[in-house]
């Protein structure tokens, strides 16, 4: 027998090569190395033949899915293990660890060290080698369960290792770890008892993509928005000292685009001052915006000077290392000369980072580290945890969004926010093709239209360009593209500053976003009535994302506003129509939100909503609409509700229009008595109160349908008919159908309208009932589902 001079877990060692194919026929041994006799270095020493053996064992373990076990006869406790570095070679696809070979990609097909674990306490007894084939493991078991549902992909790829060093060093949930955002949970809700809960992730009656207090005691906080977490965890630290609990270790984990919100520097400002026990891990991977590079007035660099700040930092002279070593030596020393040497080492990290952001808030910096490295992570986090000081801590990690997986870490997305898809490829599997386009994709061409017709007119997004549609704007005008990070009270206020000096400013976020920009919305903008023009994209329910992320609150908070303006389209053709006319209104501040989703396309829209399309083509632009007014999309059929009492009247604002055109055709081909006519009030301030009289004048029912909640169209419309006295003669019943006061956890869009009642059966049968058609339930005998 002979054996190589070269490490044996090396792919170019013919051994290596020979052995995997023997034991694994799908690896196929290169003629090259078959024939590169110049490597033979025979030898017949007992224990190189013995380690031959093991490595070829392991080899057999390896690609069987097992990570040890005792040979049969052995009358010793010791038992053969995967030895950690082919471990790794195997898992990683090279000897530097990088991603693994392909396409096509594929995971291991067993994960023996995962399927022991069924809470974080069971990491307790895993070594360091054994936590990093856990990370492994951990890995694909991600990308194999969002392969098959969606979800965020990425950003749980690249908190990976952080997870794994997080469960095994802390003890949750006597020790609280809050995610920020939280859409980087996957691996952290794998290993916290919810790994067989991943086939319903983010479907309906399955768990959320987000953390949630009410889904695991292992989820200290909920989130879904940004720059959160340091906050919670300051308080959190404050309560546990407060109470005199046993242990204080309370850690946030926040990305380099969540610390550009101003929450997280009002956090690190108060927790600085008030030296609260915690640690705040920043997690550095230079993706500020979704997607980051997108063209625009700061180039095609993260939005973010912090961004580029911390970047300074992970470039410049790598002192941690160096640092810990010194710590190390000098605990020898006597004391006098710590503190010499103390101030020393203050003074040479001031040399190499000029001082960094964070110690100048009161925090303690330790950095840069490298986020993927676990022989690193581990006994940091321990030394933290086990330190007596009360000092916030700041670790500065540096991570690879997507890591591990070369579609992703390729990917100008890096395939943060995915449908279902191919694990071999990374293609994502996309449904049937819509009949019309994109309403999102609807909003910026007509932008680019009203930019094109005027140079005054601007983009501003909070860190969403691909999501509002500003990616598309910034290709075409990228000098007018302004993406100002995550940071919506920024944008709304600069977009006021823009607004004084003449330009023609569209902030675009979304509706669930805005609420962070409320007052600015008030203060800064409807007071000085200002022609700032926001819109508000995912309005209504916006499907597997979740309470979080609903839009369904801006009809309520922005109606009770003076000097807005507030417009909701129906359809694509609307959506166009009403970006022009913001365009074109300069005498003061307006609202357009729509809903997630795709537009009809010519045919419903010729169909449905009655539209005459030339040559069956969607308009190319859109045209300017007049401020205020709706208008009737259908009349009751002929020789339908001769009397008052048989005419029912539906009006909606938004693309619930669709609902509503559906039914009034099923409730008159079920009844030839009643007639039904449907209306589009395409504005709720300032209200049609000519085309509200009207409705309420020729109809007994009047009926309004809106995709937000209690406190928004419904009840304007409901306030004007009193004020106006059109139901004090008691013959107009009124009925506003909206968004139930309730969460609506995760699901497809329709799943949720369902839920909601506001789908087309629901308006019918309201129709049915308040025309006696049908008998309504008694309130208490309707079971609510929350």
């Amino acid at each position: 027998a002979a054996c190589w001079k070269l490490p044996l877990a090396h792919p170019s060692n013919p051994i290596f090569v020979a052995a995997a194919s023997w034991v694994h026929p799908s690896i196929q041994v290169s003629t090259a190395l078959q024939q590169n006799h110049s490597l033979l270095y025979p030898t017949t020493k007992k224990k190189t033949m013995m380690k031959v053996a093991d490595w070829i064992i392991s080899l057999c373990l390896l690609t069987s899915g097992v990570s040890s076990f005792t040979a049969p006869g052995r009358t010793s406790h010791r038992a053969w293990s995967t030895p950690s570095t082919l471990r790794r070679h195997m898992a990683e696809g090279d000897p530097t660890g990088a991603s693994p070979p392909g396409p096509p990609y594929a995971g291991p097909a067993v994960k023996p060290i995962l399927d022991s674990i069924t809470s974080p306490e069971d990491m307790n007894r895993l070594n360091l080698d054994e936590l990093k084939q856990l990370a492994y493991e951990l890995r694909w078991e991600t990308l194999e369960a969002v392969s098959k549902t969606g979800g965020h992909l990425s950003s749980s790829l690249g908190v990976n290792e952080l997870t794994v060093a997080l469960h095994y060093v802390f003890d949750m949930p006597e020790d609280d770890i809050i995610w920020d955002v939280s859409h980087q949970c996957y691996p952290h809700k794998i290993l916290t008892g919810r790994r067989f809960k991943m086939a319903g992730l983010r479907q309906s009656g399955g768990i959320s993509g987000f953390c949630k207090r009410k889904e695991s005691e292992y989820d200290s906080f909920g989130a879904g928005h940004s720059s959160t977490s340091i906050s919670a965890a300051q308080g959190m630290s404050i309560a546990k000292s407060m109470l005199k609990k046993r242990k204080n270790n309370c850690i946030a984990v926040i990305g380099d685009g969540a610390i550009t919100g101003g929450m997280a520097y009002e956090a690190m400002n108060s927790a600085g001052y008030l030296k609260n026990r915690m640690i705040v891990i920043l997690n550095d991977n230079g993706q500020v915006s979704l997607p980051t590079g997108t063209p625009s007035a700061g180039g095609v660099v993260p939005a973010s000077q912090l961004s580029t700040y911390t970047s300074n930092l992970l470039v410049s002279k790598p002192f941690q290392d160096i640092r810990s070593f010194a710590k190390s030596f000098n605990k020898l020393l006597p004391e006098d000369i710590q503190t010499v040497n103390k101030r020393i080492d203050e003074y040479a990290r001031g040399i190499v980072s000029g001082g960094t952001l964070f110690e100048e808030l009161g925090f303690y910096y330790v950095g840069p580290v490298d986020g993927h490295d676990l022989d690193n992570l581990v006994p940091i986090l321990e030394k933290l945890r086990d330190s007596p000081s009360n000092k916030p801590v700041l670790l500065h990690l540096k991570t690879v969004k997507g890591h591990g997986y070369p579609p992703a870490e390729q990917a100008s997305d890096k395939m943060h926010g995915v449908a279902k898809f191919n694990l071999g490829t990374g293609v994502q599997l996309k449904g049937k093709p819509a009949a019309g386009p994109s309403l999102t994709s609807v909003f910026a061409n007509a932008l680019i239209d009203a930019a094109t017709e005027d140079r005054r007119v601007v983009g501003i997004t909070a860190a969403m360009p691909g999501g509002t549609g500003m990616d598309i704007f910034g290709r075409r005008f990228p000098k007018r593209t302004f993406d100002v990070g995550i940071a919506e009270q920024h944008a709304v206020t600069m977009g006021a500053g823009m607004a004084c000096e003449g330009l023609k400013p569209f902030v675009a976020i979304y509706s669930t976003f805005m609420q962070r920009g409320y007052d600015q919305v008030i203060h800064d903008v409807a007071i000085q009535n200002l022609p700032v023009r926001m819109v508000l994209d995912r309005a209504g329910l916006v499907g597997n994302d979740g309470p979080t992320h609903h839009g369904v609150y801006d009809l309520s908070y922005m109606g009770c506003i003076p000097n807005l303006i507030i417009m909701a389209p129906s359809d694509e053709i609307e959506l166009k129509n009403m970006i022009m006319t913001q365009a074109a209104y300069d005498d003061g501040p307006t609202v357009c939100r729509y809903p997630r989703g795709t537009g009809y396309g010519p045919d419903v829209l010729q169909n449905l909503f009655g539209y005459k399309l030339e040559d069956g083509q969607l308009p190319a632009k859109g045209e300017v609409i007049p401020m205020g007014k709706g208008r009737i999309i259908r009349r009751p059929g002929a020789a339908r509700g001769k009397s008052r009492e048989d005419r029912v009247a539906i009006l909606t604002i938004g693309t619930r229009l669709h609902e509503a055109l559906v039914a009034a055709q099923q409730v008159e081909e079920g009844d030839p008595t009643l007639g039904v006519t449907v209306a589009d009030a395409r504005f709720m301030k300032p209200l049609d109160v000519d085309l509200v009289r009207e409705l309420a004048d020729e109809h007994s029912v009047l009926i309004t349908v809106e995709e937000g909640s209690i406190g928004g169209f419904g009840d304007h419309v409901l306030h004007f008919l009193t004020l106006d006295g059109l139901m004090d003669d008691g013959d107009l019943k009124f009925r506003p159908m909206v968004i139930p006061d309730a969460y609506f956890e995760t699901g497809t869009q329709h799943e949720q309208y369902e839920l909601a009642g506001l789908n087309a059966e629901h308006i019918r049968g309201t129709i049915l009932r308040l025309t006696k058609r049908k008998k309504a339930p008694k309130l208490e005998d309707v079971e609510v589902e929350r």
